[in-house]
């Protein structure tokens, strides 16, 4: 679905690995990439989109060509910056997106810790900006039947469910900037962060929380809701896929079960970014307001102590004690 007016576009992180995602959705929304920055060069996909993109490998260079062209004819101006990069610099590239006049599409999670939301909400103020986030989850079509399904119920309805999301990455994972807690928020923020977005969307807030498990490649623990009581388990390790798996083969599980009766959404992720990308230009984006609730919650549990390992956890959880 293309929007009604042609925006121009520069991204910040093209060379990551959920660039991809962002550049088809600019493309399939009818818009335009004009710029592109990232530290490496291999960023041949840009090709795919366009022969025009000006790419830069220092994020200073980038900064200084979006002012330029704030400053000349208004038809080059930039109007939407996609923010790519590793989790611990998204804030300072939402703040670059607006003070070149430009609003901010930000990969989630916009910050790792809450508090930075405040000094981001102050600046969207100053320049008449928003930033908006990618909660691609809330647009999937399994999920938003569910929601509909669950408003439709007494508000005094509560609900048993398990969730679990294993997605497997190799050794490269604790290499790069993803496996540095200070960098990227720990399993709970950079694997978890859209899921208990999810929880809280679905379920309401949170009226207590646990943590029974917690170390570089998986976390796990309870979480009681408005209208839920919740045991999640993420992992990246492969050995917890309920499936062999092969390199290049699926590699992902997400399940929620309600009641024990099982919503399986590990299909139907393709367009996600792009149906996101809709909400956001015709002005149903989710904002820094829709983000805060996960962040705060992601944020305590990086930081809660273990709780012993009771009935309140996960299956899984406690078929490895």
């Amino acid at each position: 679905m293309a929007t009604l007016m042609t925006y121009n576009f520069a991204l910040i992180g093209a060379g990551g690995y959920v660039a991809p995602r962002h550049l088809k959705a600019i493309h399939d929304t009818g818009n335009r990439l004009v710029a592109a920055v990232d530290p490496k060069d291999a960023v041949g996909i840009l090709d795919q989109y366009s022969f025009d993109v000006q790419f830069f490998t220092e994020i200073e260079r980038f900064d200084r060509h979006l002012e330029k062209l704030r400053r000349g004819p208004t038809e080059q101006s930039v109007h939407y910056v996609s923010v790519c990069t590793p989790n611990y610099l998204h804030d300072a590239h939402c703040r670059l997106a607006l003070r070149v006049g430009a609003h901010a599409i930000c990969e989630k999670p916009v910050v790792i810790n809450p508090w930075n939301l405040d000094a981001l909400q102050q600046i969207e103020a100053e320049y008449d900006k928003r930033i908006y986030t990618i909660l691609q989850l809330r647009v999937h079509p399994k999920l938003l039947e569910l929601r509909n399904r669950l408003s439709a119920e007494p508000k005094t309805a509560s609900h048993e469910v398990v969730l679990t999301y294993v997605t497997s990455r190799g050794p490269w994972y604790h290499i790069s900037w993803k496996g540095f807690p200070e960098k990227s928020g720990g399993i709970a923020t950079n694997i978890g962060i859209h899921l208990f977005d999810l929880l809280l969307w679905l379920f309401g807030e949170v009226e207590d929380y646990r943590v029974h498990y917690s170390d570089t490649q998986r976390m796990s623990g309870f979480l009681a809701l408005e209208r839920a009581r919740v045991k999640w388990f993420f992992s990246i390790d492969k050995d917890d896929l309920p499936f062999p798996v092969t390199p290049g083969k699926q590699s992902t599980f997400r399940s929620i079960t309600i009641d024990g009766e099982e919503v399986e959404f590990t299909e139907g992720f393709t367009n996600l970014h792009t149906r996101v990308y809709e909400e956001t230009l015709s002005g149903r984006g989710f904002g820094i307001d829709e983000a805060r609730p996960s962040i705060d919650l992601v944020y305590k549990l990086r930081n809660a102590p273990l709780a012993p390992v009771d009935t309140t956890a996960h299956p899984l959880l406690r078929n490895k004690e």
